[in-house]
């Protein structure tokens, strides 16, 4: 269900990294558009992640100015990532100036990845939606961390790591290079998977206990059915469902996933008999030192368990 509602203050927070410094260009133009809107504005822009969350949350409460109406990221998933953490769960908007590399969450409700005034002018028209979110809790860590997008794990994961890590080639390339660089290290692992609040309607029956062990070579838990600029992976997870898709790629060959990577990039519906998917409500994962990403930024290593979280963010969309 959507809303309408006014906007009058905004907390900007701009990561001038993200899409190789694509975010720091588009932010003068973006404030001073909204500035000429009439919209009063609290800009964050933070040397750590740590302090932009905590900048964030003081304007939310009210301690830099006016409260803001919406936080409005400008940058990519990885900076919504971040913000999340101060956002969740407050009722204020969230608001996307697409300038990273993926702009997953961005494609999936409809906000112009390309057009930054476009972008900032509907977050002026104060149209509001509310939408899940995905939460990791791992054992003996701290707060939990909340995405919007996917988990990767396994070989998707240090797919991701590494290309974070990369520095050419820019934008969707650089995964393709990353995956080819890790498929020569270690492939499958030993994955127990346990699923709590199953659904099975065309979907992979889980089975008795909801319990799965089994070789593969990753796992993906989605909030959304896209990741990594726009690849696939969850093809039919649905941002407001209460739930979270599975994506468990099985012992697939070396040979077979370089087959699979090209469709994937393509953004076509991931298709091999070793390919299951499933659907539940909270998924808990172990394998043996494998890593974790949650919207492309690293969420430590297995094992962890995920819960969708129902109406977790209001966002602002078309």
């Amino acid at each position: 269900m959507t809303e309408h509602s006014v906007v009058a203050a905004v907390t900007v927070v701009t990561n001038p990294r993200s899409g190789h410094g694509r975010g720091g260009d588009v932010a003068p133009s973006v404030i001073a558009r909204f500035r000429a809107g009439g919209v009063e504005v609290t800009e964050v822009c933070a040397a750590s992640a740590a302090e932009s969350v905590r900048q964030v949350r003081e304007s939310i409460a009210g301690g830099c100015g006016a409260k803001p109406d919406a936080v409005v990221c400008v940058g990519g998933d990885g900076l919504i990532n971040v913000t999340l953490a101060a956002v969740a769960e407050t009722g204020v908007a969230l608001g996307m100036i697409p300038a990273g590399t993926g702009n997953d969450l961005a494609r999936e409700l409809g906000v112009p990845t390309d057009d930054p005034a476009a972008a900032a002018d509907l977050i002026l028209r104060g149209r509001t939606r509310t939408i899940d979110l995905g939460r990791i809790e791992s054992t003996g860590s701290g707060e939990p961390m909340w995405f919007a997008t996917v988990a990767g794990t396994g070989f998707d994961a240090r797919v991701t790591l590494r290309a974070n890590d990369m520095r050419w080639p820019k934008g969707r390339l650089r995964y393709t290079v990353a995956a080819l660089a890790e498929i020569a290290g270690r492939f499958t692992v030993p994955y127990r998977v346990e699923l709590s609040g199953a659904v099975t309607a065309g979907l992979t029956d889980p089975g008795a206990g909801s319990r799965l062990e089994t070789e593969a070579v990753m796992i993906a838990v989605g909030n959304a059915r896209t990741y990594g600029g726009g690849m696939v992976i969850c093809p039919d997870a649905l941002l407001d469902d209460g739930l979270l898709d599975l994506t468990v790629v099985g012992p697939l060959s070396r040979a077979q996933m370089l087959r699979l990577l090209p469709a994937l990039s393509a953004g076509r519906r991931p298709n091999h008999p070793a390919i299951e998917q499933f659907r539940a409500a909270a998924v808990t994962l172990s394998a043996p030192g494998t890593p974790a990403t949650a919207d492309g930024e690293p969420a430590g290593t297995l094992p962890i368990t995920i819960r969708a979280v129902p109406a977790a963010l209001t966002v602002l969309v078309p």
